[in-house]
Parts: C-alpha cells; sequence; structure tokens
C-alpha cells in the first residue's frame, strides 16, 4: 500500500490544481489564458510541472492581508463575510429596531 502513496499524492495534486484552475475566475488568472492553463496542468500533471506552475505562477494569491482584518482588527470594505456580532452595520440596525427603546 505504502508504494502506491506518491503516485495517489501527484494525483491529489493534479486533480487539485485542475479543479482549482476551473473555478478561477478568468480575471484572476496570470500570465496565461484559462483555457492554456488548464491544458498545462492536463499535458504535464504526470510530472507535476503543470500542477505546481499553476499553483505557484497562475493564480493571484490570496493574502491574510486581502481577505482578513486591518491593522485595526476591524474590517475593511469588501474583505468578503463578516460575522453579524462584529459588523457595526448590523448592531446599528438591531438598535434602530429594537421596540424596546420606543
Amino acid at each position: 500500500m505504502l508504494r502506491y502513496l506518491p503516485f495517489l499524492l501527484v494525483l491529489a495534486l493534479w486533480i487539485y490544481a485542475f479543479v482549482d484552475c476551473l473555478n478561477t475566475p478568468e480575471d484572476e488568472v496570470r500570465h496565461l489564458p484559462k483555457v492554456v492553463w488548464v491544458i498545462v496542468i492536463l499535458l504535464f500533471g504526470e510530472v507535476l510541472v503543470g500542477p505546481v506552475a499553476w499553483l505557484l505562477t497562475g493564480r493571484v494569491r490570496r493574502t491574510a492581508a486581502a481577505g482578513g482584518a486591518a491593522a485595526d482588527g476591524h474590517p475593511g470594505p469588501g474583505t468578503g463575510w463578516v460575522a453579524p456580532d462584529d459588523n457595526p452595520e448590523f448592531l446599528k440596525s438591531l438598535e434602530r429596531d429594537d421596540p424596546k427603546t420606543d
């Protein structure tokens, strides 16, 4: 069973890179058109060149600064989903709609 492990790891990386490339929007693909990246991943997947090239250079990297909180700890505009108890707009809407304060 252990002798199949390298093959399974290569296959898992190949499938991950292929699905990730297909799910990546066209405007987030770098250096080559998306169709060319799919072909590169399919042709060079067995030797890991295609999937590794895609993961390192083909897509826009998402960093913690881009998708996380700002330096002050509060989420900035366009940072994605925020929990309701951390969303100041949501908390203000609760205060406005609260019938107990009338």
